[in-house]
């Protein structure tokens, strides 16, 4: 097991490194006391299950997945101040502007993110709360294929889920971008106008 006292200094290295990521610094982690040397065939000898060194990796595993996802939700609050709901294992935030379609996929890029893009009931309500919330439609990652009037994901896979307002889409190979109402549907909307800017993590 791992002793409390290797436990706490390892802790007080994280609430460090987070101090580091507030602050807008890169965060620095260093290999653990004798693996520093060591490729990573040998680091495999070396973390054998139930060993003290399995051990002190998953701790130290969790610790520095805890942190980096810390880090990106510390940039948001501080450096970019803004508003943030979650759903499942994915964060949604919006910096409350509005931007075309192209401008928003540069911003949330730029933020680290990606462009929401709801795959669920639940997190088409954690979009929809921002698009109530400053009364304002907002884009989606999803595009027109070639195929008129039928859309997909931007990473091209289809949609598995889908909550079109009633007799949508209807661009007809005009409107290429989807936004989402005040009311949570989706409709067809051609990919120059301003809308909220709204990404995921």
């Amino acid at each position: 097991m791992l002793s409390p006292q290797l436990f706490h200094k390892i802790l007080g290295v994280a609430f460090s490194l987070l101090v580091y990521c507030a602050q807008g610094k890169p965060a620095v982690v260093f290999p653990p006391p004798g693996f520093g040397n060591l490729s990573e065939d040998q680091i495999d000898e070396r973390f054998m299950l139930g060993t003290y060194s399995y051990h002190l990796h998953f701790y130290l595993d969790v610790l520095l997945r805890s942190i980096f996802m810390l880090c990106k939700l510390s940039a948001i609050f501080y450096n970019l101040m803004w508003m943030i709901t979650a759903s499942g294992g994915k964060i949604f935030a919006t910096s409350e502007k509005k931007a075309d379609f192209h401008t928003t996929l540069t911003k949330c890029r730029e933020a680290g993110g990606s462009i929401a893009t709801p795959r669920n009931p639940n997190e088409n309500d954690a979009i929809l709360f921002f698009v109530k919330t400053f009364n304002t439609y907002a884009y989606l990652g999803i595009k027109e294929c070639l195929i008129p009037n039928r859309f997909q994901f931007l990473d091209g896979t289809q949609l598995s889920y889908t909550n079109w307002h009633l007799n949508e889409p209807s661009g007809k190979g005009e409107e290429e971008c989807v936004e989402m109402y005040t009311d949570g549907t989706w409709n067809d909307k051609r990919c120059n106008k301003n809308r909220l800017i709204v990404c995921q993590f």
